[in-house]
């Protein structure tokens, strides 16, 4: 698609955006019924939470550096922290080097945090939310995407049996050259940069390569599966607890994915401060090795969370995803009415 003085048009019908307003309508509702209060925070603020891999867009505002949300997470804790109670929010956030057809750099997120949840309950909430949202996208399409899954629950698999599925390797004890040399007999082909040393971005690479696409989807009988995958390693629990699951820690995360498309990532949260600002350290180590610039985190964030952040689960999901999904659509285009190319 290509940019144009007259291209003034939205990219995706009219129709896509009743459907999509029908959907919001009805996931305002299902929060709303489970006792959720919906809540407006910055796009803009100081503050900043790293999370590796995702870079925010930074700007000066009067002399000092501002940055665009890349999640509304920690003005959301500081509403946790002050006692809100259960959360819930529909906004636009924003992240750099995410273009292709199912990302573009500004889109809209649904993000919420369950007080005295586990990320177990908010699994549970996150697939009733997804049939909810499709049943409605149904109501305006005509066609229920729903009807192609599985009636049973959604499937459920931790990270290492899905490396074990695929590469029948046990992720938890190989070294780095281990893992190239599963990738290689693959036929991954690992960027040069990366040596034994760089595990977590190995790891990222054979998932998203090789099992990314095989996630969530047709299984005996030609049904589609979603599945969840949970128990991430430690070295990736981002803003995540991390828990002893004999005979190995993992993080307390998980994300959802139908037919390779990744919809959502949902922690059980992490309320140490000490905990939280070594791993921003490590951020920014790594981060220096990359040569990118240091970021500052969210002090006022941390500043809630000593104060006393109530036990939690939080969940992300990508709204335009969804609407891809429940629609059938492959390009994200498609679904919103002006992205990039046409903002």
């Amino acid at each position: 698609m290509k940019p144009a003085q007259d291209g003034w048009q939205p990219s995706c019908s009219i129709r896509m955006l009743r459907t999509r307003a029908a959907m919001l309508r009805e996931i305002r509702e299902f929060f709303c019924q489970r006792g959720y209060l919906e809540v407006e925070t910055p796009c803009l603020s100081r503050d900043i939470v790293l999370d590796t891999g995702l870079e925010p867009f930074g700007l000066e505002v009067r002399g000092e550096r501002w940055f665009l949300q890349t999640s509304p997470e920690a003005h959301m804790k500081r509403l946790l922290a002050a006692g809100a109670g259960s959360i819930f929010q529909i906004s636009h956030v924003f992240r750099q080097h995410e273009r292709g057809h199912r990302h573009n750099s500004e889109f809209t997120m649904i993000e919420w945090y369950g007080a005295g949840t586990s990320w177990l309950e908010q699994l549970e909430i996150t697939e009733t939310l997804v049939r909810t949202a499709a049943a409605a996208a149904a109501l305006v399409t005509g066609c229920n995407i729903a009807e192609q899954w599985s009636p049973a629950e959604f499937q459920r698999t931790t990270y290492a049996e899905a490396f074990r599925r695929v590469f029948r390797i046990d992720v938890f004890d190989c070294t780095g050259n281990k893992l190239i040399q599963a990738a290689e007999e693959f036929g991954i082909a690992l960027p040069h940069a990366l040596d034994e040393n760089c595990i977590d971005d190995i790891l990222n690479v054979m998932l998203a390569l090789a099992i990314e696409p095989q996630l969530g989807g047709p299984a005996a009988g030609a049904k589609v599966h979603p599945e969840f995958i949970h128990d991430y390693p430690p070295s990736q629990a981002a803003l995540a607890v991390i828990a002893d699951n004999f005979p190995h820690k993992v993080a307390r995360r998980f994300e959802l994915y139908v037919q390779g498309l990744e919809l959502c990532n949902g922690y059980q949260e992490l309320a140490d401060v000490d905990e939280l600002q070594s791993r921003d350290i490590l951020q920014n180590q790594r981060r220096a090795q990359d040569q990118s610039p240091q970021l500052p985190g969210a002090p006022r964030m941390m500043a809630a969370m000593r104060s006393g952040l109530p036990a939690c689960s939080g969940v992300a999901l990508g709204f335009d995803r969804l609407v891809m999904l429940a629609t059938g659509c492959n390009d994200i285009r498609e679904v919103m009415p002006f992205p990039e190319e046409r903002a």
